[in-house]
């Protein structure tokens, strides 16, 4: 049965080529088209049919239906803003044209001429008096009722997904509309959007092991880029008080719903401000964003509603773990006491992890899948925070949070680590941690400390990630959902 499909299919893919030769060899090859000028798209149309009735448009796109009847037929073309009938009589745009018209395939791309009306079925339609083929498809489509679902196929050939279904593209313009709308916000509050390096020597700002590469020309090793923090706070040094860059990351680490080894990232730092400052700016952003995007600020998300409205909860993580867990860390003074507790309750850790360490561990374990509604998470350890500024009253903690939405971390804020001394103890102690083989601990950075012995002013930071972001205002359920191209295994291994 599959040789009988894959002959039949060999079959209709010569034919299409045959007709490629042979709109050639008469001189009208769609491939030496090299414009055409579009008036309007079909939902635009559709909007103003009292204004555009009887009046001339012209339209292109991909042709996704076709019906013969004689000496009249109808065809649907689909474009940007969705699909729209066109009638096509013989008559109306010659007897030649008619009969190129009648071998053209679905996926053809046409340019169409006519004016706008009504069909007896109430069905607004372009009354074609002019029908040019701009481009040949000679690959087929999927079955037009039972579309594309194979999901493989779909992150491979995104192009032919966005065709087939509705609902994908809408969501990768909804994805756009998201970042413009961040940029829109930022830009009312004075911020200056900057672009820094993706190749870098020392590859730190997050826990996280980076790709590595080589550079040919000088002959040496550098990695791409895991965060966008460190040279970011270098612009506020220079005195640029409200910077932020939108751009991809890379890190080397596993495949799931939620992360993909390249990610787009928004960092953000705010010269006199600290992590106070960046909740207020966090929630005004992603009520801003909702309301842009989806005309709301109460979300659905599979089966949750996600309420943006309400003032976010904001919970220290000891009182987060206190209260999902049972375990106060208050009452727990030194690691090995932490270690006899996690194994109480079952949490795995490393033998170099302290109690901080255990403390995110059991946050990780007992905390996050709670937080459905947008919560902050504040005052993190120290051990898992080697760029944040020390609570003053309580220095084996930090201003420090995490934001948290359908139980995911969508947001990482500081109050910024400024003090150069102790930033290079921080560094120091990351060090010792790589030796003892945490692979994603952060490396010294001698030019960010001199760029902090230069001085950087009391400074509030985030970091966003935007996939996350628009996968909850677009309702998707995996990363990939929200990625054009994301990363797939080589179908050559």
């Amino acid at each position: 049965m599959a040789g009988q499909q894959n002959q039949d299919l060999n079959q209709l893919l010569k034919v299409r080529r045959e007709k490629l030769q042979e709109l050639q060899e008469n001189g009208k090859d769609p491939f030496k088209i090299t414009k055409y000028d579009v008036t309007h798209h079909s939902q635009e149309i559709k909007d103003h049919f009292d204004e555009l009735e009887n009046k001339e448009v012209t339209i292109a796109g991909r042709m996704m239906f076709k019906r013969i009847m004689g000496k009249a037929s109808f065809c649907n073309i689909q474009d940007l803003q969705g699909n729209i009938q066109s009638y096509v009589a013989r008559d109306d745009i010659g007897e030649d044209s008619y009969k190129d018209f009648k071998k053209y395939d679905v996926g053809d791309i046409l340019g169409i001429k006519g004016k706008v009306f009504k069909t007896k079925t109430g069905e607004i339609s372009v009354h074609a008096s002019e029908v040019i083929l701009l481009s040949k498809s000679l690959q087929i489509l999927p079955e037009k009722y039972h579309g594309l679902t194979d999901t493989d196929i779909r992150y491979r050939q995104r192009y032919v997904d966005l065709i087939m279904n509705a609902d994908v593209k809408d969501t990768f313009i909804k994805r756009s509309k998201v970042i413009s709308a961040i940029r829109r916000y930022l830009s009312t509050q004075d911020f200056m959007e900057v672009e820094t390096p993706m190749l870098v020597s020392n590859a730190g700002g997050a826990a996280a092991r980076p790709f590595e590469t080589h550079f040919n020309a000088l002959n040496e090793d550098l990695k791409l880029r895991i965060s966008l923090e460190l040279y970011l706070k270098r612009l506020i040094v220079g005195g640029l008080e409200r910077v932020y860059e939108i751009g991809r990351v890379f890190r080397n680490e596993g495949l799931d719903t939620r992360h993909n080894p390249e990610f787009t990232l928004m960092e953000l730092y705010q010269a006199y401000t600290d992590y106070n400052g960046m909740m207020d700016l966090t929630e005004n952003l992603y009520r801003y964003v909702a309301e842009e995007v989806t005309g709301s600020q109460v979300l659905t998300y599979g089966e949750q509603t996600i309420d943006l409205s309400k003032p976010f909860e904001r919970i220290t993580m000891i009182d987060a773990v206190k209260k999902y867990s049972g375990v106060d860390f208050n009452e727990i003074s030194s690691t090995q006491d932490a270690k006899k507790i996690a194994d109480e309750h079952h949490v795995e850790y490393e033998e170099r992890h302290q109690k901080g360490d255990i403390l995110s561990l059991f946050f990780e374990q007992f905390a996050e899948e709670h937080l459905i509604q947008p919560t902050f998470v504040m005052d993190h350890p120290i051990e898992i925070s080697p760029l944040t500024k020390k609570k003053p009253d309580n220095p084996e903690y930090v201003e420090r949070f995490e934001f948290f939405l359908n139980g995911w971390e969508m947001a990482n804020a500081y109050s910024e680590l400024n003090d150069p001394i102790d930033q290079r103890e921080r560094f120091e102690a990351q060090e010792k941690a790589f030796a003892a083989g945490d692979e994603e601990a952060n490396h010294t950075d001698e030019d960010f400390l001199n760029a902090l012995n230069i001085g950087m002013p009391p400074t509030g930071g985030i970091g966003f990630g935007i996939d996350r972001m628009v996968m909850i205002m677009t309702n998707s359920m995996a990363i990939r959902d929200v990625l054009l191209f994301p990363t797939m295994k080589s179908l050559d291994k």
